[in-house]
Order: C-alpha cells, then sequence, then structure tokens
C-alpha cells in the first residue's frame, strides 16, 4: 500500500461544488497529526478549516492561496509514513495528480531560480509539481483557461516537461537570491504574518503584503495597514472601511469601472434569492408599535447581577418573541414540499448577519428550547462566530425562520425576501424616538417598525397578521405578555 496519499477537497455538504483556497496552514515538510487543520477553504456559504485525514509529513501541496479547486480535486500529498526513509521512485512516487489540480500551478521560474517560499521539481508525468510555502513570491501563478474557454495571451515563459524523479520525504533547501521586501514581522524575507480576512482585503484592494510593516501582535498585518497603505496611495488620501473599499477611487481601473466576480457567499445568496422570490408568491405586511417598556424592561434585565456580563439588545426580545409566536401559530414555522406542508416542531432560527464576504444567514438550532439567558448566549457567539468569518456550513443549514436585523444600518424596515425552504422572514427596524400617543396625549416614545414576509401558499393573511400582531403584542409590553403566554 502506497505510504503517499492524496487528501481531495472534500465535500463540504448543501450541494457546494466548490471552495477556494484561502490560507494553507502547513507548509511543505511539515509533520502533522490526524484531524490537524491544513488549510482554510472558502465556500460558497462559509469560509471553514479542513483537518487532515491522515497523520503524517506534507510531501506536496498543489494549489496556491487564492485558487479556487473544484470538490474532489487533490490538493495535498501526504507521506503517512515519513520514518520509513526516502521515497523510492521505483516502487512509490508521489501520486501525479490530475488535470484539474494542476491546472492552477504551472509555474513559470524566473532566469531559472526557484521561486522563494515555492519548491518544484520534475513530478511523475512530466508535469512540474509546485509544492506550496509561506515565503515570498517572485512571480505570479498562471491559471489554465477551462475547458472551451478562449486561451490567453501567455504572460510566463512556457515550462518544459522534465523527466520524472525520485520524490524524496522531505524538501530540499533551496538557494535563491533574496527579495528585497518588508514582511509583516518588519524584516526581508520569511513568512508575512496576516489572517485569512486581512489577505482576503488586501488581495480585493490590491495591496501587496509583503510591502507593509504591520503593527499587529508579532508584526503581524492588520486591517488597518492595509486600509492605511490604500489610503496613501489615493488622492484623497482618506482611509478605507471595509464598506468602503467597493466604492473607492483606489479600486476603479482607468476607465473608472470596477469588476467584481460574483462567486462565494454573494453567488449563493444571488440564486437563493432568485429562486425564491420566483418560487413562493410573496406577501409583506407591517406593523409599527411602541416598544418604550420593551427598552426599559432591557434596562432593568442589564442590571441584575447575573445578567451584567451578557449581550442584550433589542434584538434579543424580538427573537423571544417570534418564538413565542411560533408556539401560538406552529404553521408558520412550516415549508412547503409540492404535494405537502411539512410543519416542524423545532425553530431553527435564522438571523441574518452582514459579513464582510456578504450577507450570511446562521441559525440557532432548536432555539425554542432556550432560556432567554441561553438565547442570549447563543446570539452573541453567532455573531462573533459571522464576524470571524468562522461561520460553518451546518451551522447555515437547516434554517426554518429568519430574523433580519435592518435597524442597525439606521433603517426603519424592509420587505425582506424568504430564505429557499422558510415560510416566514421577519424584518426589524430601527427604534427610533418618535411623537406617539400614549394615554391620550401626544408624547416621545421609542418606536420601531416590523415587517413580516411570507408565503403565501402557506400562510393566508389572516395567519400572517395574527402572527405579527402577537410579535408586536410581545415588543409593546414583553412583562404582561410573559405572564399571559406562559
Amino acid at each position: 500500500m502506497s505510504r503517499i496519499k492524496e487528501f481531495n477537497l472534500p465535500d463540504l455538504g448543501e450541494g457546494l461544488t466548490e471552495g477556494e483556497i484561502l490560507a494553507w496552514l502547513v507548509k511543505v515538510g511539515d509533520t502533522i497529526e490526524l484531524n490537524q487543520p491544513i488549510v482554510e477553504v472558502e465556500t460558497a456559504k462559509a469560509a471553514v478549516e479542513i483537518p487532515a485525514k491522515w497523520a503524517g509529513q506534507v510531501q506536496a501541496i498543489f494549489h496556491p492561496e487564492g485558487t479556487t479547486v473544484e470538490v474532489g480535486t487533490p490538493i495535498i500529498a501526504i507521506d503517512t509514513d515519513p520514518g520509513a526513509g526516502p521515497v523510492e521512485s521505483s516502487t512509490e512516487e508521489l501520486p501525479a495528480p490530475s488535470a484539474a489540480s494542476l491546472a492552477a500551478v504551472d509555474i513559470a521560474p524566473a532566469e531559472g531560480a526557484v521561486e522563494p517560499g515555492l519548491i518544484g521539481g520534475p513530478a511523475p508525468g512530466g508535469r512540474t509539481a509546485v509544492l506550496v510555502g509561506y515565503g515570498p513570491r517572485t512571480t505570479a501563478a498562471k491559471r489554465r483557461p477551462r475547458k472551451g474557454a478562449a486561451p490567453a495571451q501567455a504572460t510566463t515563459a512556457p515550462v518544459t516537461p522534465a523527466a520524472p524523479a525520485p520524490v524524496v520525504a522531505a524538501p530540499v533547501p533551496v538557494q535563491a537570491a533574496p527579495v528585497p521586501t518588508v514582511n509583516g514581522n518588519g524584516h526581508h524575507g520569511g513568512p508575512v504574518l496576516a489572517k485569512p480576512p486581512v489577505r482576503k482585503l488586501a488581495k480585493d484592494l490590491g495591496v501587496d503584503l509583503r510591502t507593509l510593516t504591520g503593527s499587529g501582535p508579532l508584526g503581524s498585518i492588520t486591517r488597518e495597514d492595509v486600509q492605511q497603505a490604500v489610503a496613501a496611495s489615493s488622492a484623497a488620501a482618506e482611509p478605507l472601511t471595509v464598506g468602503a473599499a467597493a466604492t473607492s477611487a483606489a479600486s476603479f481601473g482607468a476607465d473608472r469601472e470596477q469588476r467584481i466576480p460574483v462567486k462565494g457567499v454573494r453567488k449563493l445568496t444571488a440564486e437563493n434569492m432568485s429562486r425564491s422570490a420566483f418560487t413562493a408568491p410573496h406577501v409583506t405586511e407591517f406593523l409599527t408599535i411602541d416598544m418604550t417598556r420593551a427598552m426599559k424592561a432591557l434596562d432593568r434585565l442589564r442590571g441584575r447581577r447575573e445578567w451584567r456580563d451578557v449581550r442584550v439588545s433589542p434584538l434579543l426580545l424580538v427573537a423571544k418573541a417570534v418564538l413565542l409566536a411560533v408556539k401560538r401559530h406552529p404553521m408558520v414555522n412550516s415549508t412547503w414540499a409540492g404535494d405537502e406542508i411539512v410543519v416542524k416542531e423545532y425553530v431553527n432560527l435564522g438571523i441574518a448577519a452582514a459579513t464582510e464576504r456578504g450577507l450570511i444567514v446562521p441559525n440557532i438550532k432548536d432555539a425554542g428550547r432556550l432560556t432567554l439567558r441561553e438565547l442570549a448566549d447563543a446570539m452573541t457567539d453567532l455573531v462573533q462566530t459571522a464576524k470571524a468569518g468562522r461561520t460553518s456550513p451546518a451551522a447555515m443549514s437547516g434554517g426554518t425562520l429568519t430574523i433580519t436585523n435592518v435597524g442597525v444600518f439606521g433603517v426603519d424596515t424592509g420587505t425582506p425576501i424568504l430564505p429557499p425552504g422558510e415560510s416566514a422572514i421577519l424584518a426589524f427596524g430601527a427604534v427610533r424616538e418618535q411623537p406617539w400617543v400614549h394615554k391620550g396625549k401626544v408624547k416621545p416614545r421609542m418606536v420601531t417598525t416590523l415587517a413580516l414576509s411570507f408565503d403565501h401558499r402557506i400562510i393566508d393573511g389572516e395567519l400572517g397578521s395574527k402572527f405579527l400582531r402577537d410579535i408586536g403584542d410581545f415588543l409593546t409590553d414583553p412583562e404582561a405578555a410573559l405572564l399571559a403566554w406562559t
């Protein structure tokens, strides 16, 4: 049995067919353990760390960072028995990756030199295997056009096929001319220290991380370092934010147009929203309510000793109101399945989250069984995980009912589109102080507007109105509603 094993990009579920390699967490020659994270991959739903299927020593990495790889394509080769000595070429060679796995890794070394950080050599089949490390790069990888696409003009020198050669258990150091670049350590050469989200931001803005000196821990490059670099090169010289990056003059070409590839979360969101909008007949109802008592109840809750370390927000009460209203109107928590309606006893409560990668909707599993404190902790964890870009595909699958908090952007409300497979979604608008008739007099009160979109095949106007009205009643006076409903 061969001790050199290829590890293919696994099927991460939910119909995902490809992923973009964000960052390699290992390099050639590293000894790895079983289930050790080896690569971070961005799919259409999330950025996930993929663990090693075998323990051993990394022999080859077939795709550099930034490459989009199809599921089932070899991405790394692992020697599962490195202690057995060098691999004999006559009996055990490094498995030649498929044509798809080599499509993005043909490298043309400059002046015959091997690029620092990329260790390459002849591989079986006369191909040039590229082993990707973490050092600075002096040449660019050239992706081959997909089958049927027009051939692009070559920008690198052709790679001359070489005869197969033995592959040893560990990489041989390659002498290369030093590259005068400054990385996140503040030194010339060596690895660039930056988290994957920072690397992605730099890639989107066209910033070379090797030219920056990091201000973060251990000299790592931070988001602010990247933004300052863009600001310095911009005529406006204004600091960038993540939201402003897409409209910054620095990100536009000479024709003053910007072309953004539609992929990942944005592509999946577009497909889902289009399918939902033209499949389920949407109806949206609106309700404006006085949340003054609810806001005072939150203040009292924050003041309790056992809640002082808990994130308490109006969205917490909205989530609780939705969960209680579902118990009164279970048909709202259902799915249209063609010749039947599937009503679910459990509520996987989705919370729409705007992230750097686009809109995602992770959900809290079986949220109806949680206490208010457990619900608060689950929502905090959901938000923090989403902001860190660590939401797993499993956390975004199986949702049954969704809340989108447009109020955090200062918006009064909207007409949300249903996530596929769900029958209702609630938009929660900004809570503002407004004039309101209270006890026969016009007084300043804390007011918000709710918008409920629902699938009219399942939820008729009466059911939708009662469900929305119950949510509004709870938020108008949560303490009285709890006494009356529980």
